[in-house]
């Protein structure tokens, strides 16, 4: 029977080495490089003056190639940053025309707050056609429902005899 090796001999890798000659000179390993992580790339920034509306100026770093900026809306004239200033608190500011464009094609029956005043001011002025819109534009919706049963009632009197987009084209000039 052959002698028992210590169990710490087992586990141990073999200490000695050994060199064999091989016919070629250059062994080939593996190596693994580390892998290429590319960074970010930032954009180039450009030194660009800011003027506000009030003419103060500052410079700033920006992606925009444009040397100079002019702000038409700032903290300077706008509502939102200046509650107190009088100037900016009116709401329905109309600076290219297009509110006062609107309210002539299709009337005030779009604004918030329809004041009954204006209402009685244009049954007074227009007579029979201007009190049916007024009294139109006075009924009170309580609910989605009814508004919904609302359009449905105007429905059912329309559909005898409907006017085709081009006529209803012409008789809103007529009217002006």
């Amino acid at each position: 029977m052959a002698p028992k090796l210590p169990a710490t001999l087992l586990r141990r890798p073999c200490l000695s080495t050994s060199q064999t000659s091989s016919p070629s000179p250059l062994q080939t390993t593996q190596v693994r490089h580390a892998t290429f992580v590319p960074r970010s790339r930032r954009p180039y920034t450009f030194t660009q003056l800011i003027q506000l509306s009030d003419g103060s100026t500052y410079t700033m770093r920006t992606t925009s190639p444009a040397a100079l900026f002019k702000s038409t809306k700032d903290t300077r004239n706008h509502a939102l940053w200046q509650p107190s200033d009088p100037n900016l608190r009116n709401v329905e500011v109309d600076e290219a025309g297009k509110l006062a464009a609107f309210r002539a094609r299709f009337g005030r029956g779009w604004d918030v707050d329809v004041g009954k005043e204006e209402v009685e001011a244009a049954e007074g002025e227009g007579g029979a056609k201007k009190v049916e819109q007024g009294e139109e534009e006075e009924m009170d919706y309580d609910s989605f429902a009814d508004l919904i049963s609302g359009y449905a009632k105007h429905e059912t009197q329309s559909k005898s005899g409907g006017v085709s987009a081009k006529e209803q084209a012409k008789l809103d000039k007529k009217k002006k």
